[in-house]
């Protein structure tokens, strides 16, 4: 029997692929929280479904084009950074002394290099910052002065406090100080996060988030966005994920990483197998089945750990790609500002629970 699996796992090897060559994918977030219907105008939605298809189409064009995963989510995250509709860089929350502290975090799928800064005030885009820490390569994690220090010595653009700051969110601040009883969840409405994920056409995954965190945080308070492995995390061999939330709860969970290990898992478990294994010999046969499973496991997968994240009392999404090509969405929330496209034609952003189907396949 053995001997057997080890024939077959050869003979797999040069019968089975990733993602055909033209296939690529992206899913790009702007938060997730307690969004409602009656409390968004029609101008407001309009206007937050245009800054997501924004950022969506500059990703997406990177992919077209035959661009890397790296290159489209920042294309993408740049955007929604410099958009004050959502909470990151321009449009960043307030810390309970009134400033605006960022952090960002990136991840190449190829060789799960990582970059990742925290609590920067003066860089225009803190995931151009997380990026050049990757490349440097000679950490992951920079924090406050030394982080703006390391982006002066490599040429950074900054940007002055007021570029960041709004008054939407100074108000915020303000509510939250005038009534102790008011929680910083409850004057967000939603977990401001932005972040963007994609599938390139040469099979390689990325990952990037970046946040101002929460209203009125104290005491350096970091969450999950720039840590690898709860909000942002990249392997080729599972999946690329993003995650906006509790951040404590993500921290606490690894949602990221926890998501791609077990993906990982079951597709090596699979693999093994003789069934599997069989399968593989099959060439194309049930490909569309076979695609509707792989998709219905990284769906299932993502759904159980935003389950294991609500059963310690967290909120929150992800958003996720995986090499065969899906984009794929999981929240347990009202609501999460959101958007995906494929090579298969996909192209959709929606805001509210419920307004886009919950996973998307390329065709073959």
């Amino acid at each position: 029997m053995k001997k057997l699996a080890a024939l077959l796992s050869a003979l797999a090897i040069f019968t089975t692929s990733p993602a055909q060559a033209q296939d690529w994918s992206i899913a790009i977030h702007g938060g997730a929280g307690t969004l409602q219907r009656d409390k968004m105008t029609p101008e407001m939605q309009v206007e937050y479904e245009a800054a997501l298809q924004r950022a969506l189409d500059a990703g997406a064009d990177v992919l077209k084009q035959g661009g890397s995963a790296m290159d489209a989510i920042q294309a993408s995250i740049v955007l929604l950074e410099n958009d004050p509709h959502f909470n990151a860089g321009r449009g960043a929350v307030f810390t309970w002394e009134g400033e605006n502290e960022l952090d960002a975090a990136i991840m190449d799928g190829r060789d799960r290099s990582a970059g990742a800064v925290t609590g920067v005030k003066t860089i225009k885009n803190p995931i151009l910052l997380a990026e050049t820490v990757r490349q440097d390569g000679r950490h992951v994690f920079l924090s406050g002065a030394g982080a703006e220090e390391f982006a002066k010595e490599r040429g950074l653009e900054t940007a002055p406090p007021e570029w960041f700051a709004t008054e939407p969110r100074r108000k915020a601040l303000e509510r939250v100080k005038a009534d102790p009883k008011i929680s910083a969840l409850e004057v967000d409405l939603k977990f401001g996060t932005v972040g963007a994920v994609a599938l390139d056409q040469n099979g390689n995954v990325a990952a990037g988030t970046s946040t101002g965190g929460m209203t009125g945080k104290r005491w350096g308070r970091i969450g999950d966005a720039p840590v690898i492995g709860a909000g942002t995390y990249a392997d080729n061999r599972s999946c690329a994920v993003s995650a906006t939330g509790w951040g404590e709860f993500f921290i606490r969970v690894g949602v990221a990483h926890e998501i791609c290990t077990q993906l990982r898992m079951a597709k090596e478990a699979e693999s093994t197998s003789i069934r599997g294994m069989l399968r593989s010999l099959t060439k194309n046969k049930d490909v569309a089945a076979r695609r509707a499973e792989a998709t219905r496991r990284a769906q299932s997968i993502a759904d159980a750990v935003m389950a294991d994240v609500a059963g310690l009392g967290g909120d929150g999404g992800v958003i996720l790609v995986t090499p065969e090509g899906d984009a794929l969405f999981s929240f347990n929330t009202s609501g999460m500002y959101r958007g995906r496209a494929t090579s298969s034609g996909v192209n959709e952003v929606a805001i509210f629970g419920g307004e886009a189907a919950p996973s998307s396949a390329p065709e073959h």
